[in-house]
């Protein structure tokens, strides 16, 4: 198991072709996709053919200093979900988007925050990344609430035409948080 990054409550890997199943669980609940396709579920087949040649190419790009890395509990093993630090296809390498997706009963326990607290002091310490952004929908709250715990701001809100899922109507926004901005905040250092 390659890891990626530890914190007190958890491990961040990389994915292997063996975990598709993995995400085909954490895709198939509609409470999960709510906010990215209105509650369907990603196709099996998408995440085979798809998916995951994706997820392990982006490793290879990017020396596995980028990508998306699967979250287990620390205590239990337990998978819960997954995080991303990577840069947009074809972007700059100091400009990379933060991202998560958990299932559901790893909701409300402070995993999202914790995680991307970690992510965000390897990006500016070790990965020599300027700026990290994140997008969701305005509507998701909860996804809103972490982004703002770890100091990102509130700086765009688009729509998209047309609304493809409910919600959708009132925008989707981006937060942002630069190193200096970083740095200034005194920014919480990851325990682990």
């Amino acid at each position: 198991m390659a890891i990626y990054l530890e914190t007190d409550r958890l491990i961040l890997r990389h994915f292997t072709e063996n975990d598709a199943e993995l995400l085909i669980e954490l895709d198939s609940d509609p409470e999960v996709m709510r906010y990215l396709s209105g509650g369907v579920p990603t196709p099996p087949e998408k995440i085979h053919q798809e998916t995951m040649p994706r997820l392990l190419s982006q490793y290879e790009k990017w020396d596995g200093a980028y990508g998306t890395f699967a979250a287990h509990e620390k205590t239990s093993g337990e998978f819960i979900g997954w995080f991303i630090l990577r840069p947009k296809a074809d972007g700059p390498l100091d400009e990379v988007e933060l991202g998560y997706r958990f299932r559901k009963t790893a909701w409300g326990n402070g995993y999202a925050t914790e995680g991307s607290t970690a992510l965000l002091h390897k990006a500016f310490t070790e990965l020599g990344v300027h700026m990290v952004w994140a997008e969701t929908m305005f509507v998701n709250r909860a996804s809103r609430n972490v982004m703002e715990k770890v100091g990102m701001t509130h700086v765009q809100t688009h729509f998209p035409e047309p609304p493809l899922i409910e919600g959708a109507e009132h925008g989707e926004v981006r937060y942002e948080i630069t190193c200096h901005d970083w740095e200034l905040s005194g920014p919480s250092r990851p325990a682990g």
